[in-house]
């Protein structure tokens, strides 16, 4: 049976959230896309001057290298989940209007995908944090530059 008037306007009111939820998944991906440039830019730069430097500095740059390359897989996990996490939600919304309209129960595909959104973001957010910890090691002065006793 199609659905009336009003409660297709009620399922429009109830999906807003979703798409909210996805506008604030799609700007965390950008941050992260953002994130992920940035640790390209610096692992070219570095690249280039790897056959350039002998000694502490070589190690140095290797050290930071090989920092960067991990960096480079946690940003990329993070990237992976956020788009799942917007995919399911896309998901979800779909079902919503599906229930509506055909007139059956989708509740439960409805609950697990909403909870399987959730936990990718969790996920998303928490390889965010481990990636900026990752970023933080490295940024440290070296010992010697700040001329401390």
């Amino acid at each position: 049976m199609p659905a009336s008037a009003p409660l297709l306007a009620q399922t429009i009111q109830l999906v807003v959230a979703p798409a909210f939820l996805l506008v604030g998944i799609g700007n965390l991906l950008g941050v992260f896309a953002g994130r992920l440039a940035r640790v390209l830019d610096r692992s070219r730069a570095l690249a280039m001057r790897h056959g350039e430097t002998v000694g502490v500095e070589h190690q140095r740059i290797v050290e930071e290298l090989r920092v960067l390359d991990r960096r480079m897989d946690v940003v990329n996990h993070s990237i992976f989940a956020g788009v799942a996490s917007g995919v399911i939600v896309c998901l979800l919304v779909a079902c919503m209007f599906i229930q509506q309209v055909a007139g059956f129960s989708l509740s439960a595909v409805i609950s697990v995908a909403f909870v399987v959104a959730m936990l990718l973001l969790m996920t998303s957010l928490a390889l965010f944090l481990i990636e900026v910890r990752l970023a933080v090691r490295v940024i440290h002065v070296p010992t010697e530059l700040l001329e401390r006793d």
